[in-house]
């Protein structure tokens, strides 16, 4: 799966994923449709934003993450738009990360892998709930929760991102602990590193990534000095304070290594005085545009080429 996304970014030039952690009270008033007032209301108008944001973007990006929890918050409805859209971003091609961050051990773990990534057997059938290509996993919980997931990974050709630095702000106070003489972070990065050995895909990158934030570039330069084969999904750009400068040591010289995700300022670009004058798709799209220049202008600078 981890070619695949690249084939993508290579052919678009575009290492930017666009996350649709897409709450209701994004959404412009004159777009809504419906009686208010209940979950469903919400989720079928989010819905219904998610398919225009997607139909603006999708020759744009190789990617969208869909963050299940702005989903959760609906009830049972936002589950059905969060499987929706899914479904829907798969239509017009794009690859489709699902961040869930779940894990647990042994049987359960293999239950959300199934859920997400593989198929579920009713009767004498395999159905797909979800259908992700790729989900996001919590692995500070060991092998035995993550052994499921690399297993789905390699029956179904899908992929998988672990947590090992992540971008919020509390992070260093379990990550960036000590043991052994190194930190945590570093620790679990060795750990993602052995569960990807056998599903290095033609690039030279494993399916079998990590989630770093692009607010901690020092700490993704000695990641990426001691696993050159960990392809990285880079949240923390525009809005919690990560810039372009900072995503370098995640790629190679040409510009692969990772993909960079970019939620609420490209959700609410509209609402951005830069982009007032444009209709809530247009400022969506252009947003990634503006995006997209920075960080291969950033690229160009230190002689990183997708030529």
């Amino acid at each position: 799966m981890v070619d695949k996304l690249i084939s993508k970014i290579k052919t678009l030039e575009n290492p930017v994923c666009v996350g649709l952690d897409t709450k209701f009270d994004y959404i412009p008033e004159d777009f809504l449709t419906g009686e208010g007032g209940t979950l469903e209301y919400a989720a079928n108008n989010i819905y219904r934003y998610n398919c225009a944001l997607i139909d603006a973007m999708a020759d744009l990006i190789p990617s969208v993450k869909v963050q299940s929890a702005y989903y959760e918050m609906y009830g049972f409805e936002g589950v059905r738009a969060f499987r929706n859209t899914i479904q829907y971003a798969h239509n017009v091609g794009l690859i489709v990360i699902a961040d869930i961050k779940r894990n647990d051990i042994g049987a359960t773990a293999s239950a959300y892998s199934t859920a997400y990534l593989g198929t579920t057997q009713v009767a004498q059938k395999q159905e797909t709930a979800f259908g992700a290509d790729f989900v996001t996993v919590n692995g500070y919980l060991g092998t035995d929760g993550v052994a499921p997931f690399v297993e789905d990974c390699k029956k179904y050709k899908k992929g998988i991102f672990v947590l090992v630095k992540t971008s919020n702000a509390s992070s260093g106070e379990l990550q960036d602990l000590e043991a052994e003489g190194k930190p945590i972070y570093e620790h679990m990065a060795d750990l993602v590193d052995e569960w990807g050995q056998e599903l290095i895909g033609e690039y030279g990158y494993s399916s079998v990534g990590a989630v770093i934030g692009a607010t901690y570039p020092e700490q993704a330069k000695q990641i990426r000095k001691a696993h050159p084969n960990m392809f990285v999904l880079i949240p923390g750009y525009g809005a919690q304070g990560g810039n372009a400068e900072g995503l370098l040591p995640n790629f190679d010289k040409n510009g692969l290594g990772g993909i960079v995700n970019n939620s609420r300022a490209i959700l609410t670009a509209y609402l951005n005085e830069k982009y007032r004058e444009l209709t809530f798709e247009q400022a969506a799209r252009q947003a990634v545009l503006d995006m997209k220049r920075d960080i291969l202008q950033t690229f160009g600078k230190h002689g990183i080429s997708y030529k």
